[in-house]
């Protein structure tokens, strides 16, 4: 298997793992199929060093490992993880309408990337395609969930989602890999889960349809 071919199939495994962060209801399995997912995207980070001779993309990886893959699912698990186990907040749309959803977003994203021309990605086309839509099937996860602290996941892969094209670029424009390190979301995560703890502690649900008593 060559490198190119190792990290697009690597990015399909980015949406399998989105499809699953997005239907787990409990929030301490979405972290740990986040950090999963996380830990994917760095093997991307490293495999594109490899092939491109990005070696920046290797620091990028190691901050990744740590943030990602470390940081931000104990941050949901400790923080935050407890507050939703008892909610049972379901999403908008059912497994079926969400496989359906992500499928359309899929064929979508490819079809937008499909006549892009930049030397640097003609054989990561696939890649590009997924990074679209990883971005994509986070807003989906925002707009679909009833509970605060799985949108902030939401949040998350859309961010996963932008980092890989920032990745994808690194080659031409390696002052991409400073940008993507500079915008981790965990500092974000740390923001929203201390809003969405307090929002608990005042409202005793984590259901954005009770959110409304909080206008004005």
């Amino acid at each position: 298997m060559n490198g190119f071919l190792l990290v697009n199939n690597l990015a399909g495994l980015l949406i399998l793992t989105s499809l699953l962060v997005i239907g787990v209801s409990r929030v301490v399995s979405a972290a740990k199929l986040y950090a999963l997912q996380s830990f994917v995207l760095v093997m991307i980070f490293v495999a594109l060093g490899n092939i491109q001779g990005a070696h920046e993309l290797y620091w990028w990886g190691i901050s990744a490992f740590v943030t990602k893959v470390i940081l931000v699912p104990l941050i949901m698990c400790k923080m935050v993880g407890p507050l939703t186990d008892s909610e049972g907040l379901k999403s908008w749309l059912s497994p079926a309408w969400l496989i359906l959803a992500a499928t359309l977003i899929v064929a979508v994203s490819w079809f937008a990337v499909s006549s892009v021309q930049l030397p640097g990605v003609a054989q990561l086309k696939p890649a590009l395609a997924v990074s679209l839509g990883h971005f994509m099937l986070g807003l989906l996860c925002i707009v679909s969930q009833r509970n605060i602290l799985k949108q902030i996941f939401g949040y998350c892969l859309m961010e996963n989602g932008a980092h890989l094209t920032l990745a994808l670029l690194a080659s031409r424009a390696p002052e991409l890999v400073e940008v993507g390190i500079a915008t981790d979301a965990v500092f974000a995560v740390v923001v929203m889960g201390l809003l969405a703890k307090k929002i608990h502690r005042t409202m005793q649900t984590l259901d954005v349809q009770q959110l409304s008593a909080l206008k004005g």
